[in-house]
């Protein structure tokens, strides 16, 4: 490379960039900094025109550094004008959200769609799973109440009801998948707890906690789900247990059973046994009587015949189910599991395969996929 045609064509070039518009420091600046990608491209592929290939690196060099100089006064000169900060206020508005998408134009089940899918954070899919709906009738119903909201002001909090059931689907939702909206889910039913003296919060924030408590034994290291009667009981929180159930005793106490108070009974009634043998199932029974006052749920009825088969024998879970409708979700799971209790080995193998291909999670479908393979293997042996 010669150092001496590099030397003559910096004043040349220097002088071009000024006739372009450039000041003559940040031209020099461009060239001094052309010249040095010159020292270490030229050796291995020399241009045919030393100087054009100079006034066209040097004139990008210049571009660049005016570029990142507007920016930066840009930037400087945002923060010169932005008005100054205001008090900050220490209130967490999440809860508040659940009560404006709850509003009073809405419907009940039109405002738990609308707020689980904008403040909730959970897919429309998620939902429609949750409500037992196609995943396009959803959509719609979601689509109608953000319609039907357009233009109102939100100014008008929802009832509390509703936002007590999307707290519980919210917290449904995070349990069976991300840990974090679980925790999300407890945290604003506390906060709504401090704030009222309604049993039915207590319930809620106790059946959250009980369930919480045995979130590190649901799943195994693999990643493989662990039904409860083989969950290690020794990995349950005793001191979210304690709490969950101290407070559904003093919501209890109050007299004005509702459905979460019921629900909680159950769970408390599955943390207190020391085994899976020791579960008392027939009073896990009445407390599904007590909850099918409150919501005709097929859910309900369904976990009603899986308490009933273990309280009163298979058979007796087997009549129960056949008032269900088949299609329901984990119908025929449960049936296989019955299925199995009655010795019916070959046919709740069957069932278990089927339940897999219709599962609505990884972990669910590898659990039945386990347990379709495992009796299968009894049966050839």
């Amino acid at each position: 490379m010669n150092e001496a045609l590099l030397r003559e064509l910096v004043p040349a070039v220097i002088g071009v960039l000024v006739r372009r518009g450039a000041d003559f420091a940040s031209a020099e600046d461009a060239v001094q900094e052309a010249l040095v990608r010159a020292v270490e491209t030229w050796p291995q592929d020399p241009p045919r025109d030393p100087k054009g290939w100079l006034v066209t690196a040097a004139w990008h060099k210049f571009l660049d550094a005016t570029r990142a100089e507007n920016s930066r006064r840009g930037r400087e000169l945002a923060v010169e004008v932005e008005p100054e900060s205001g008090p900050v206020s220490g209130t967490d508005d999440s809860l508040w959200l659940y009560f404006l998408c709850a509003h009073p134009s809405l419907s009940p089940a039109s405002a738990v769609a609308l707020t689980l899918r904008a403040v909730g954070g959970l897919t429309t899919r998620q939902i429609a799973n949750a409500y037992l709906v196609p995943e396009a009738t959803m959509a719609q119903r979601i689509s109608r109440a953000k319609k039907r909201l357009a233009g109102l002001p939100l100014n008008r909090p929802g009832d509390p009801a509703t936002v007590l059931h999307v707290l519980y689907l919210v917290f449904n939702e995070g349990y069976s998948g991300d840990i974090d909206l679980a925790a999300e889910a407890i945290r604003l039913t506390r906060q709504l707890a401090a704030a009222t003296d309604e049993p039915e919060v207590a319930g809620l924030l106790a059946l959250m906690l009980l369930h919480h408590a045995r979130r590190a034994s649901r799943l195994g290291p693999d990643g493989r789900l662990i039904p409860l009667a083989a969950q290690d009981r020794t990995l349950w929180d005793t001191g979210l247990i304690a709490e969950g159930v101290t407070i559904l005793q003093a919501a209890l106490a109050r007299d004005r059973l509702g459905e979460y108070q019921a629900q909680a009974a159950i769970a408390a009634l599955h943390a207190d046994a020391p085994t899976a043998a020791d579960t008392d199932w027939v009073q896990i029974v009445e407390w599904y009587d007590e909850l099918l006052r409150f919501t005709d749920n097929p859910v309900v009825r369904l976990n009603r015949a899986v308490a009933i088969g273990e309280a009163d024998g298979p058979q007796a879970g087997l009549a129960e189910l056949k008032a269900l409708d088949p299609n329901l979700p984990r119908y025929t799971a449960v049936r296989a599991y019955l299925l199995e209790r009655t010795g019916d080995l070959e046919q709740a193998a069957q069932l278990y395969t089927e339940a897999a291909h219709t599962a609505t999670s990884m972990p669910e479908r590898d659990h039945l996929t386990r347990e379709a393979a495992r009796l299968h293997q009894l049966l050839r042996g």
